[in-house]
């Protein structure tokens, strides 16, 4: 495309923006890349699906978080489903990260066969390189501090366990240091 038609599309784009960004782009970025210093996720190219079943949890309280049940609390379905289908459908410009401590790589890709009950590859739901996979959130390009804290909310029961309530399971298996190189 013609530098011209590259603008008008972002112009596009930035019009079909529900509202409620300008609250989501002061912690999700504007462009919903995240914030790593601070451990916010990306929401970009992440499933409308998912988006939209992550905020509807965090309204009914069943996924807790001091920052996002206020912010969720007072949208419409209607404006669920725009937020959620508007950052599935922005780019994703990042990649999995290539330096992956090994055994954090050994877990991501091949999962654990010992510890009291075998822990499935991340790479097994999320997608290879975890670039997501159905129901299953992207995980490449997030930061680790977000992905740590989310494991320990499954460990504790705070965040709903997912599909099957699998990601509950999983986390209980992980120590601490294997949280850490995971994520």
């Amino acid at each position: 495309l013609a530098p011209a038609a590259m603008a008008a599309g972002a112009v596009l784009l930035a019009a079909a923006a529900p509202p409620q960004v300008n609250t989501c782009a002061a912690c999700h970025g504007a462009a919903g890349l995240g914030n790593k210093a601070a451990g916010y996720p990306a929401l970009a190219g992440q499933s409308a699906r998912y988006l939209y079943w992550q905020l509807i949890d965090f309204q009914r309280g069943s996924r807790k978080s001091l920052i996002m049940q206020p912010i969720a609390k007072p949208l419409s379905k209607a404006d669920i489903s725009a937020l959620a289908h508007y950052y599935a459908s922005l780019p994703v410009p990042v990649a999995a990260d290539k330096q992956l401590a090994d055994p954090g790589k050994k877990l991501a890709v091949d999962g654990a066969a010992y510890r009291p009950a075998a822990t499935p590859a991340c790479d097994f739901c999320h997608g290879a390189g975890g670039t997501g996979s159905g129901p299953f959130p992207r995980l490449a390009g997030q930061p680790a501090a977000y992905l740590a804290n989310q494991i320990k909310a499954w460990q504790r029961g705070t965040r709903p366990a997912g599909p099957l309530g699998l990601m509950g399971h999983v986390a209980r298996q992980l120590s601490a240091q294997q949280i850490q190189e995971v994520s």
